[in-house]
């Protein structure tokens, strides 16, 4: 007995709802007749939302591999199919196949070849979908035309992943139990996660053009790569500011500064220059390393956070904000009188400088072999001053920076982008896609939470990948977040798992501050401190690519705007984290 799911249809309805094949109709020869009496049966008995795959070419490494059938069934999962035509027989642990004509060995047991290439099916999705492969996947060999013995025991063959000739005509029924018991993975499949494998399994060089979250997918990925590539424009303002010794960067969010800041840290190294590349946060100083980790060529001195580099110089150890913004940066200030020449900085380049308090510049900049007059790159946006440390003053004395505006706005989409219009002004281009709808979900502050993870598995059984995932909130860590604080692994952990680009992940958007993520769930659970909410926001808000989810309680977000609405949510779609529920 079928499950219920795969009832037959009517047959005046069959030719509508016919299961989607690719290619629609293969051509089949006489060597791949058992091929083909798999495919139509697959064709006939399969329920409608399910696709068929015939014959997919995997290039995986230096291997080449071939699937000959593969099916999707969205909500259970992955069938990977072999099959054998003729007699197939194993002696003596050797495989045979026997036909009209002659018997034959093969070369490899048929469920090492399907598994084989079932291997490379799931490591290069993975490669390509941007996720790890987590949907249930079982492997199946085909012999429809021998009798498998019943009792049939194999340590590398399991009797219930063979379908026999007796069998192939029950074969979804077969499939559907060997996805559920035999199956590796830990999730069903999605039916989004279906339609976004079917480019990378299809090869299909054209639109798809069959469901929205295909469209949304691809329009993402469309804007994602206009982004990239519009930081040439980056590039040529630094060639047309190389002979400015002293400069400050200002644009707002999403204006590539961080990119500018390592291709000016790289031009620099080249030069055999002594050069300090710094920031403040710990997440953005883990992103500018694993950046630098993969340069060939002459690299800085130091990367990475500023109060680093004054421990790495002798500064005493210490806790505390009077540690980190008095003590510290007077330690340094100190140290850097006896500090030797051949160890001082030719060159200081600052990433998110606004962080930066005019003590720690005073400091720094004493660290350099000319404070007055060396050479010196802050790339900031003042309006991103969520410590309110910025009091505008790089060094007391000397030659000041010369202020150079930064004006594309590349990483958000324009519907992204336009809900903090208001902060960023008129001066800015916006330079990416025009995206789809924000989306916001109305709730309690305190419910803010959860709500905001129910956003995480929404987005999932859309199809989105767990890497392209940011879930950040304002007041209150998330607990996955705060596991990490308390279990001490924040740096041999959390970040690391973040820059691996593995899976979802759950942060503040005070730690998030030149990072970014395909989608982010900004969860607007309070705020510490009300004057600082604006700023919080426009982080929040300008760290999403292609999509952002805003969830919290409106007034609250409104009062945490500013007094002209600086940040507004008018143009957001209402949604829910169930099924079919944004409204237009």
């Amino acid at each position: 007995m079928l499950p219920a799911s795969l009832d037959r249809l009517p047959v005046e309805d069959e030719e509508a709802m016919m299961v989607r094949c690719y290619p629609q109709e293969p051509e089949f020869t006489s060597k791949t007749a058992a091929e083909q009496k798999v495919w139509e049966i697959l064709r006939r008995d399969l329920p409608d939302d399910a696709l068929l795959f015939h014959s997919v070419q995997l290039r995986h490494q230096r291997a080449e591999h071939e699937i000959d059938l593969l099916v999707l069934l969205p909500g259970v999962g992955v069938a990977v199919i072999e099959v054998k035509g003729g007699l197939i027989s194993v002696e003596n642990g050797t495989w045979y196949q026997s036909g009209a004509k002659d018997k034959h060995p093969l070369k490899e047991s048929p469920m090492a070849q399907v598994q084989s290439a079932s291997h490379a099916l799931r490591e290069l999705l993975g490669k390509h979908m941007g996720s790890r492969f987590t949907s249930r996947i079982a492997d199946l060999v085909c012999f429809p035309y021998t009798d498998w013995p019943a009792g049939y025991s194999s340590v590398g063959l399991p009797r219930d992943l063979v379908i026999d000739r007796g069998q192939v005509e029950h074969l979804v029924e077969h499939l559907h139990q060997a996805i559920e018991e035999r199956g590796a993975g830990s999730s069903t499949l999605a039916p989004e996660f279906a339609e976004r494998m079917v480019r990378h399994s299809n090869g299909d060089t054209g639109p798809l053009g069959a469901t929205p979250a295909e469209v949304d997918y691809a329009q993402a990925m469309s804007n994602e790569d206009i982004q990239e590539t519009l930081t040439t424009r980056q590039s040529i303002l630094l060639s047309c500011t190389r002979s400015l010794n002293r400069v400050q960067f200002l644009g707002g969010a999403g204006s590539g500064k961080t990119w500018m800041a390592l291709k000016k840290a790289k031009e620099l190294a080249k030069e055999d220059k002594r050069v300090g590349l710094f920031c403040y946060n710990k997440g953005l100083g883990l992103y500018l390393q694993s950046e630098v980790g993969t340069w060939r060529q002459n690299k800085p001195v130091h990367v990475g956070e500023f109060h680093e580099y004054a421990r790495k110089l002798g500064v005493p150890d210490g806790y505390g904000q009077e540690y980190f913004e008095v003590e510290l940066p007077q330690h340094l200030l100190a140290l850097s009188r006896t500090l030797p020449e051949e160890e001082k900085l030719d060159a200081v380049i600052v990433d998110e400088a606004q962080d930066f308090a005019g003590s720690w510049w005073e400091a720094l900049l004493a660290c350099t072999k000319d404070p007055a007059d060396g050479e010196v790159y802050a790339f900031m946006d003042d309006r991103q001053d969520v410590y309110q440390r910025w009091d505008g003053q790089f060094s007391g004395d000397g030659m000041p920076l010369v202020p150079i505006h930064v004006d594309d706005n590349l990483r958000n989409t324009r519907r992204i982008a336009d809900t903090f219009k208001e902060i960023i002004g008129n001066h800015s281009r916006l330079r990416g896609g025009e995206g789809y709808a924000v989306r916001y979900v109305n709730c309690a502050t305190e419910d803010a939470v959860d709500v905001a993870s129910d956003c995480v598995d929404a987005l999932l059984d859309e199809g989105w990948a767990n890497n392209q995932i940011a879930l950040l909130t304002t007041n209150r860590r998330h607990p996955i977040h705060q596991d990490h604080f308390e279990n001490g692994t924040i740096d041999s952990e959390y970040w690391p798992a973040f820059h691996r680009d593995e899976e979802e992940f759950y942060g503040h958007v005070l730690g998030f501050k030149g990072l970014e993520r395909s989608v982010v769930i900004l969860c607007v659970n309070g705020f510490k401190d009300m004057q600082r909410a604006t700023e919080q926001l426009y982080v929040g808000f300008s760290r999403a690519r292609s999509l952002l989810v805003v969830v919290g309680e409106k007034d609250l977000i409104d009062e945490a705007s500013g007094a002209n609405r600086q940040i507004s949510l008018d143009a957001a779609l209402d949604w829910w984290p169930s099924a079919d529920t944004v409204s237009s």
